[in-house]
């Protein structure tokens, strides 16, 4: 045997080796290695997840970039994230990654900025008009009562609050940012965060406004919520699942991210 065909045989057994292994044993494996074949492994077995969420959020970056772009730097997050991931913390490096690749969206998305002025305009008149109509009722607006309110028929209310969708996603993005570190700053001076009590009760009492919001909101809006975020679906999935129109999550979406976006924005401003 020579010596490239040798070196080919043990590579391919290596590869075959590594096949056997879990996401988690390879994980403690390239922490302990940094075995560049390892990480490779990981990587290529976390592709299809890359895929799914550039699907699901092309609402998000189709005007300034293709689903391709989206992979290839989702590919480089997931690159990042194996060195940063800490296995010893109770996480699912499933959930840690899907994450930052979802931040990784939204941050281009931001950088890029272009959002219509037009479209922020809206957001934020309606915005204020649910604002004002929740403290004169006690309770969140229907969409009606707000379409009402703001002089407009139900139609084009509908089709404004399907053009702030993609705003509604940054945004809310961005209060639940501001949320984890405008809170966290408020805690006592510490080599580790994890030893300041202030963070543990900070960290839990933004957890449970999170869910007291989400409870809030409508069956139908929870349900939209929980596929297109815990079960990574994007909208023409949920629809079928729904059995209604496409457009139609699109508007349950966009009222459940204004009220969620709402209620976090109050909390972080207390």
């Amino acid at each position: 045997m020579t010596g490239f065909c040798y070196r080919k045989a043990v590579l391919v057994g290596m590869e075959q080796d590594l096949s056997q292994y879990t996401n988690e044993d390879l994980l403690i494996k390239y922490k302990r290695t940094k075995d560049i074949r390892v990480k490779h492994e990981l990587v290529m077995r976390y592709i299809n997840m890359v895929r799914n969420i550039s699907l699901q959020m092309r609402d998000v970056y189709l005007s300034f970039a293709q689903v391709e772009d989206i992979v290839n730097e989702g590919v480089l997050t997931i690159m990042n994230g194996i060195e940063k991931f800490d296995p010893e913390l109770n996480v699912k490096f499933e959930t840690y990654i899907s994450k930052r690749i979802r931040g990784m969206v939204i941050d281009m998305a931001r950088k890029q900025d272009w959002i219509p002025r037009s479209v922020r305009k809206n957001a934020k008149i309606m915005d204020n008009a649910v604002i004002e109509l929740c403290n004169r009722l006690g309770r969140f607006p229907t969409s009606k009562e707000t379409a009402d309110y703001m002089d407009i028929t139900m139609e084009k209310y509908q089709e404004t609050l399907g053009k702030t969708n993609v705003y509604s996603i940054i945004s809310l993005d961005m209060v639940l940012e501001a949320g984890s570190e405008e809170k966290k700053s408020m805690q006592l001076p510490s080599m580790n965060e994890h030893d300041q009590p202030e963070n543990h009760y900070l960290q839990r009492e933004f957890k449970e406004i999170l869910v007291s919001a989400i409870n809030d909101l409508k069956e139908n809006e929870q349900k939209v919520i929980s596929l297109y975020y815990m079960d990574e679906l994007n909208m023409r999935e949920i629809a079928q699942i729904m059995k209604v129109s496409e457009p139609r999550i699109s508007q349950i979406h966009s009222n459940a991210l204004q009220k969620l976006r709402l209620n976090l924005t109050n909390f972080i401003n207390e």
